[in-house]
Order: structure tokens, then C-alpha cells, then sequence
């Protein structure tokens, strides 16, 4: 528990009867964590305790917050870290994504940042408040806060929509 006036930074994941019923139990789970030690990346609920890492403010160089979207789809938020070259990856659920998947998730995000990242997902980011934690315990380390990013599908027939201009009648013989 922090302090009222504390610059620490802690969202949790909103439980929900999965995570009960999983085995995981009912305690609040730390989705991420800014604090004097560094940053806290919770893993997925269904793989908290393996994929949940500690990364010290000293091997970070940047805070990275971006979302993409495809054309019918919400928003798909996303915060990430760079590190500092030679620091060795966390654990995490996408440390086999190779450039090419990185690119196809987010393309205008480095590979490395999409590697060390987490969704986010049943919890939120108050930009302001990490803003302060970051100040507070690393004022060295970036916050960096892209805008959403819209995906284009690629490749025959994927361009048809309500006011792209196309029809059913394009793709028929």
C-alpha cells in the first residue's frame, strides 16, 4: 500500500471471476508499478507469476505508451520499455517475437519496445500521475507517449469498406 501523497505509481488489474476460478485467486495483481526500485511489468493474469518483472530505473532509457487500431476495432493499448544496450530482457509474454511479427503489431514502434511489453488490459494508465513517479525516482528516463496508429490491412480485397469507394462487384469475376 503507498502513501497518500507518495509519488509511487501502482495500477492493478481489475479482477474478475477468471482469474477465481483459474487458481489464481482473488488478491489484487499488480498490472504495473513505478516506484524507487524501478519499473514493475505485471504479467498476463493467467501467467502472473512467470511472466512479472522488476526492471531498475538504471537499464531503462525510455517509457514507451502507444496504441494501434484497425479500422473496426477498439484501440489496442500497449506501454513497453527500451533498454539500455547490453541489459538482458524481462520475462514476458512476447520475448519470441521476432522484427517481423514486431512490425506487423506495431510498426512504428522499435522491435525491442514491442518485445518488453505488456496489453493493457483490465486496468489503465493515468499519464500525470506515472509522469510524477517517473520524475520523482528517474527524471533521466523518457516518457514517451505515441498517438494511435492506424493500421492499414495489406494486400487483394482488403481495402473494401463503407467509403473506400469499392464494392462487392470489384472482386467478383
Amino acid at each position: 500500500m503507498t502513501a497518500p501523497h507518495s509519488p509511487v505509481y501502482q495500477e492493478y488489474y481489475t479482477r474478475t471471476p477468471f482469474q477465481f476460478f483459474s487458481g489464481v485467486g482473488w488478491k489484487r495483481l499488480v498490472a504495473f508499478r513505478a516506484d524507487e526500485s524501478g519499473v514493475t511489468l505485471g504479467g498476463p493474469v493467467t501467467r502472473y507469476r512467470r511472466f512479472t518483472a522488476v526492471v531498475p530505473w538504471r537499464d531503462i532509457e525510455a517509457v514507451v505508451l502507444w496504441s494501434t487500431k484497425k479500422t473496426t476495432e477498439r484501440p489496442i493499448r500497449r506501454i513497453g520499455l527500451k533498454l539500455r544496450p547490453g541489459v538482458p530482457d524481462p520475462p514476458g509474454p512476447n520475448h519470441g517475437l521476432t522484427p517481423q511479427l514486431s512490425a506487423g503489431i506495431a510498426p512504428h514502434i522499435e522491435h525491442e519496445v514491442v518485445r518488453n511489453s505488456r496489453f493493457i488490459a483490465l486496468w489503465k494508465v493515468d499519464h500525470a500521475l506515472l509522469a510524477t513517479a517517473m520524475q520523482a525516482f528517474a527524471p533521466q528516463v523518457q516518457l514517451r507517449v505515441h498517438p494511435v496508429h492506424k493500421v492499414v490491412p495489406q494486400g487483394p480485397g482488403t481495402r473494401l469498406g463503407n467509403d473506400s469507394g469499392g464494392s462487392i462487384f470489384d472482386i467478383m469475376p
